[in-house]
C-alpha cells in the first residue's frame, strides 16, 4: 500500500493532572504502544471512547475502520461479563461499558472489513467475547496460583508454548518468554478462533489460552501477554507487513 499506514489504537479513559490542569478527564495510551507502531513503519492514530454522542459509544465505527490500515486493541479493565452471559464475579471489576461497547463496535467493523488486527491482553479477551466466547473471571480459581498477576498492575514473565506452524509461532518463536499481568483469561474459545499458544506452567491440568488467531482474516492475532512491556516490535511489524 502506498504511503504510511495508519494504525488505530484504542485508549484508556482516565483522570490525570499535569501543569495547571488537575483531575482532568483524558484519553491516554502508554507511549510504548505507539512508539512500537512508529518503529514498525506506520503512523498511530489514537481512538478515544466516549458516551457523549447521542448515537452511543459505537458511533461511526465503520467509518473509522474505513479510514485505517490496521487496528490495535490494547489492554485495560476487565470486560463486563454481561457481554458473555454471566453474572459479575466478586473478583471482577471495575468494568467500563462505554469502553466495552466502543471497542466491540470497532472490532466488529474491523472483522467485517478484514482489517489487520492485533489484540493485546484485554483486547485478546474482547476478541473472543465479540465472536461468542467466554472468559475465566478469575484465573487463580482455575490454576491455583497468582503468578500471572501477583498484584494489580504488576507484571511478571513466563514461558508460553506456541503451536508450531502458526503465524503466532512465526512471529514469536516456539517458546517465547513473555510479560503478563492478568487475572482473567479466555474460557470457552469462540467458534472460528484457533488457539495458537498455551501457558506452560499450568499444563497439563489447567493450561491457559495465551494466543489466538482468526484464520479467515488476512491478519488477526490476539495475545494474552503484553509485547509493549518488553519493547517487542515483532507483532507490530507483522501487523504492518500484512497491509
Amino acid at each position: 500500500m502506498p504511503g504510511t499506514p495508519l494504525i488505530g489504537m484504542t485508549t484508556y479513559g482516565a483522570t490525570a493532572s499535569w501543569g495547571p490542569w488537575q483531575d482532568v478527564e483524558v484519553s491516554l495510551l502508554h507511549a510504548a504502544y505507539h512508539q512500537l507502531v512508529f518503529e514498525a513503519g506506520a503512523r498511530p492514530l489514537l481512538l478515544p471512547h466516549s458516551d457523549a454522542s447521542p448515537l452511543g459509544p459505537g458511533v461511526g465505527a465503520s467509518d473509522v475502520i474505513g479510514a485505517l490500515d490496521g487496528l490495535v486493541i490494547i489492554g485495560g479493565l476487565d470486560v463486563d461479563p454481561a457481554l458473555y452471559g454471566e453474572e459479575l464475579d466478586p473478583t471482577t471489576g471495575p468494568v467500563d461499558p462505554v469502553r466495552d461497547n466502543s471497542e466491540l463496535a470497532l472490532l466488529q467493523a474491523a472483522l467485517e472489513a478484514d482489517l489487520p488486527l492485533l489484540a493485546i491482553c484485554r483486547g485478546h479477551q474482547l476478541l473472543n467475547v465479540a465472536l461468542g466466547g467466554t472468559l475465566l473471571q478469575h484465573v487463580p480459581d482455575h490454576v491455583g496460583h497468582v503468578r500471572h498477576q501477583p498484584a494489580t498492575g504488576s507484571f511478571t514473565e513466563h514461558e508460553v508454548a506456541c503451536v508450531p506452524g502458526t503465524r503466532t509461532a512465526a512471529i514469536f518463536g516456539d517458546r517465547p518468554v513473555v510479560a503478563c499481568s492478568h487475572h482473567q483469561a479466555i474460557g470457552r474459545v469462540a467458534d472460528g478462533l484457533e488457539v495458537t499458544a498455551w501457558s506452560i506452567e499450568d499444563a497439563p491440568t489447567s493450561p491457559l489460552v495465551e494466543a489466538v488467531e482468526l484464520p479467515t482474516m488476512r491478519f488477526c492475532i490476539g495475545v494474552q501477554w503484553h509485547p509493549e512491556q518488553t519493547n517487542d516490535v515483532r507483532p507490530f511489524t507483522a501487523l504492518v507487513e500484512s497491509i
